[in-house]
């Protein structure tokens, strides 16, 4: 009967561990993730000049590729678990975009719209669990909860970083805006009793403007306050640096509990 319960418990860890522990290498990660999000996503949008409805397109049907190999999956596997972010913040940049220009509701109706999204998306995950924390990521259904707000957050984020440097803020002012909001986020993570759940996805959303904002940084023409590298160039050192970083910073399945908030 003992060694019934360990298999239980032994396969239900394992059915568990799909996603990483959030720690230092996490963040590191994230941030590059949603800079390649933004400079791949420019590069099909605009150096390929296949446009926004296109280009939402192709990195839509990629993401959900890449969404139903992860919720496949019987254990947390890092390259899988990051090109599917990679998807989300590349999809997002694009629809986002979309959301912005094509559909001429500018930056601050895109962001209301999105933002309203990225709260409807964790109400309904609420509402159907019981709680929106990483760590109780343990059915598909769930998982499919998780990656959507993902993919609005990281749309979101990417329409947050074009308002601010729109709005005067440039690429280099808009990454030090973000920074600056990141860095209160984790002094109340330390300092204070906020709920850790709430503020893992406010950190999860800055982070991708910031990483909007420095991609921007990257390729934008010199006139424009950017350094006018080549956007596939850019995408490449990215994603090298992004493989390098899954290789040599410690990469372990989070540890998963029922935590309510």
């Amino acid at each position: 009967m003992t060694g019934n319960s360990d298999r239980m418990v032994s396969e239900t860890n394992l059915r568990l561990a799909k996603v990483p522990a959030v720690t230092l290498g996490f963040w590191i990660i994230k941030i590059a993730a949603t800079t390649l999000g933004e400079t791949g996503g420019d590069t099909v949008t605009m150096t390929m000049n296949l446009g926004y409805l296109v280009g939402t397109a192709i990195f839509f049907s990629l993401l959900v590729m890449m969404v139903a190999l992860q919720i496949a999956a019987r254990k947390f596997h890092p390259f899988l678990y990051w090109a599917t972010i990679v998807a989300s913040t590349t999809c997002g940049t694009t629809l986002a975009d979309f959301a912005d220009r094509s559909l001429g509701i500018g930056y601050l109706g895109g962001s209301l719209l999105l933002l309203a999204c990225v709260l409807l998306s964790l109400a309904i995950w609420h509402w159907s669990e019981g709680t929106v924390s990483v760590q109780t990521v343990s059915t598909a259904r769930v998982e499919a909860f998780y990656w959507i707000t993902i993919t609005f957050s990281q749309t979101l984020g990417t329409a947050l970083g074009d308002w601010a440097a729109d709005a005067g803020l440039g690429y280099a002012g808009g990454a030090l805006v973000f920074l600056a909001a990141l860095a209160v986020v984790a002094a109340l993570y330390f300092r204070t009793s906020v709920s850790h759940v709430l503020l893992f996805w406010a950190a999860f959303i800055l982070t991708r403007p910031l990483g909007a904002t420095v991609g921007d940084f990257f390729d934008k023409p010199l006139a424009q306050g950017g350094l006018n590298f080549s956007r596939p160039l850019a995408s490449a050192v990215i994603a090298v640096f992004i493989v390098t970083c899954i290789r040599i910073l410690p990469q372990r399945p989070g540890a998963h509990s029922a935590v309510s908030t």
